[in-house]
């Protein structure tokens, strides 16, 4: 029996007053501390400032990247009401700067539709900064007040005249909070503001960089059609692009789609500008009304003969590229992320619009409309003809009791969260790996040579490709619309293949098979790169495994290591079991690389460019990189 505690009483009881709960919990206002987290920050200043740009108020903002390690946002928008507020009798901008939960988005008199889904907005972000300052241009004056250690350092004053309206927040986030960096990504937040001035149409984005003089300024007139444009850049395209617009019982639809030649799709939806990676209602209304209307469309045209000949969305979704964008008073979201959408009506809203303009551009559109056709219907086929090999393989496997493929050294747990797998290239890099491992919870799958590069391969040939099929043997998990996350037998799966450029290329194409068709894997943090040694330094009785060539400047520096004692490994069979286990696979001192997907359009992109069809695209990418390479293995 648990004892209690007598002396239980209010003293016991710890209030925590103002942001202090920010700071003592940030991880349940932020989702983390580390860098993704970091640029959180921004988004929360930033979608205060797209808010106001949605309800028409505000058409440029600018994001500077300070040299002092502070980020501000400003916006020509109607600038933070200043009047005392009627509950707090603080000014509006030091309530909305210093309690949680105070915006114009809980029935102020605000916003009609917003983007900021979290409650908290910028005073989370004055919690976790160590200084914040606010500049309002409002009725004629500029207004200012400051805060250290997330508290007001006066009352707010006016320093000045102007003719403009807006806010400027500048921000330095705190050190002890974000502990691992608080150094802001260029490329992070350029990416983000490009996808708002896509999603904005009519906006001005402009990021400047004062720690090294970068500036980038975005503007699409076209709004989402530019970004399906931008998205299907590196593809050859399939008819023209679709775009409507309509709103629709007090939902704002719009959405733009084109089909290219490439094997994988893009589909992409927000909710008021924020990104839904899980979608939801609205997408559901999209791909049920897509399917619909492409089936009616090729039926009536005769294209689809037998009555019983239906496409799948599988089939429609295939070669497609296509943005969604809904602006929906008050969204209802499923579970704590907000990546999913839930409102019922958001579903009804987007069938009825799309369908009926798209159903109106397939009749005005006939030479698009018989490509788009002409491709789904190659879907279907080989849809058909996949699963025929899917089903063969599954059987084959059933009926010889699911044999795990012969190469395959497994290891002796059976319980998924122990058990790692280690897929290594070539027999004598495998054959060492099995000798050195631990044999309770590494197994060790050898591949010959370099796998089908599946970016460019149907799903049928992917099913009788047998390096590939003896992968999804020895994981469990099936691919494709089979796959199945709670199968798989290692929770460890690590990529292990040599330090030079065929090492490279077939961690690559093992990359590009894992995000094509068991992305979960890498969205669950199941997928690892092992980092073996590029040398062995040697003196005397002494020696040192080297990971990088400023580590081996290094030591040979210190120690005066030169000539034979330098060894260069270039393969991992050039190893002995002993030296694999201690550089590579002791859990105890290896380097790995935990393999995640911060920015899985960015990634899509770079795997169409690196692994698809088309060579200009990789041309430009490699020539664009190319002085960026050094100590090149040829």
């Amino acid at each position: 029996m648990t004892q209690v505690n007598q002396n239980y009483g209010a003293e016991n009881i710890q209030v925590l007053e103002g942001l202090e709960p920010v700071r003592k919990r940030p991880g349940m206002y932020i989702g983390s501390t580390d860098e993704r987290w970091l640029h959180h920050l921004v988004w929360e200043i930033v979608d205060n400032s797209i808010d106001e740009a949605m309800a028409g108020h505000c058409d440029t903002i600018t994001v500077t990247l300070h040299s002092d390690g502070a980020c501000s946002v400003e916006d020509n928008g109607r600038g933070i009401p200043v009047e005392k507020h009627h509950q707090t009798w603080k000014s509006t901008l030091e309530t909305i700067l210093t309690v949680l939960h105070a915006w114009g988005k809980f029935g102020w008199g605000g916003y009609k539709v917003s983007g900021w889904l979290h409650g908290v907005w910028a005073s989370v972000v004055n919690a976790l900064s160590t200084k914040m300052e606010a500049w309002v241009h409002r009725d004629g004056k500029i207004h200012y007040q400051s805060f250290s250690a997330w508290d007001s350092d006066g009352d707010i004053s006016v320093v000045w005249k102007t003719k403009k309206t807006g806010t400027i927040i500048k921000f330095y986030p705190d050190e002890s909070i974000f502990k691992i960096t608080t150094n802001f990504d260029y490329k992070t937040i350029k990416n983000r503001l490009r996808q708002q001035a896509y999603l904005t149409k009519g906006i001005t984005l402009t990021l400047l960089d004062e720690r090294n003089w970068e500036r980038y300024k975005y503007y699409f007139d076209g709004g989402i059609k530019s970004y399906v444009n931008f998205l299907n850049k590196n593809e050859s395209a399939i008819g023209d692009v679709f775009y409507t617009e309509k709103e629709k019982n007090d939902i704002l639809v719009e959405v733009s789609l084109q089909y290219n030649k490439d094997y994988s799709n893009n589909i992409i939806s927000f909710v008021n500008n924020i990104h839904t990676p899980e979608g939801g209602t609205h997408l559901t209304g999209f791909r049920t009304a897509l399917t619909r209307t492409i089936n009616k469309y090729a039926r009536d045209k005769g294209i689809l003969k037998e009555k019983d000949q239906n496409l799948t969305n599988e089939d429609v979704i295939e070669w497609l590229v296509a943005v969604l964008s809904v602006k929906v008073i008050d969204p209802q979201f499923e579970g704590q992320t907000k990546a999913k959408l839930g409102t019922t009506e958001a579903r009804w809203a987007v069938d009825s619009v799309f369908a009926e303009a798209f159903s109106e551009f397939l009749e005005e559109n006939p030479t698009s409309a018989k490509a788009i056709c002409e491709k789904v219907n190659l879907a279907a086929r080989a849809r058909l003809a996949a699963r025929a090999a899917r089903d063969t393989v599954i059987r084959k496997g059933a009926l010889e009791g699911m044999t795990l493929p012969g190469k395959l050294a497994d290891c002796s747990s059976k319980d998924p969260k122990n058990s790692e797998l280690y897929i290594v290239e070539g027999d004598s890099a495998g054959g060492s790996a099995k000798q050195g491992r631990d044999r309770e919870t590494q197994a060790i799958l050898p591949l010959r040579g370099k796998i089908l590069n599946t970016e460019q391969a149907r799903i049928d040939k992917i099913f009788w490709n047998e390096q590939v099929k003896n992968m999804i043997i020895a994981l469990w998990t099936s691919i494709w619309e089979t796959f199945d996350i709670t199968r798989l037998r290692y929770h460890r799966i690590i990529i292990m293949t040599d330090a030079d450029v065929d090492g490279a290329h077939i961690r690559t194409l093992l990359l590009t098979f894992f995000f094509r068709y068991m992305k979960d894997i890498i969205t669950w943090g199941y997928l690892y790169i092992a980092q073996p040694p590029l040398y062995k330094l040697t003196k005397g009785k002494q020696f040192w495994y080297v990971f990088n060539e400023e580590q081996k400047e290094a030591i040979i520096a210190e120690h005066g290591i030169v000539g034979d004692n330098i060894q260069r490994y270039k393969g991992l069979g050039e190893m002995n079991p002993d030296q694999l286990w201690d550089t590579t696979m002791d859990p105890q001192s290896r380097k790995m690389y935990q393999v995640s997907i911060d920015d899985a359009q960015a990634a899509d992109e770079i795997f169409k460019i690196l692994m698809g069809g088309e060579v200009a695209p990789r041309r430009k990418f490699i020539q664009s990189r190319a002085k960026s390479v050094k100590n090149l293995d040829v």
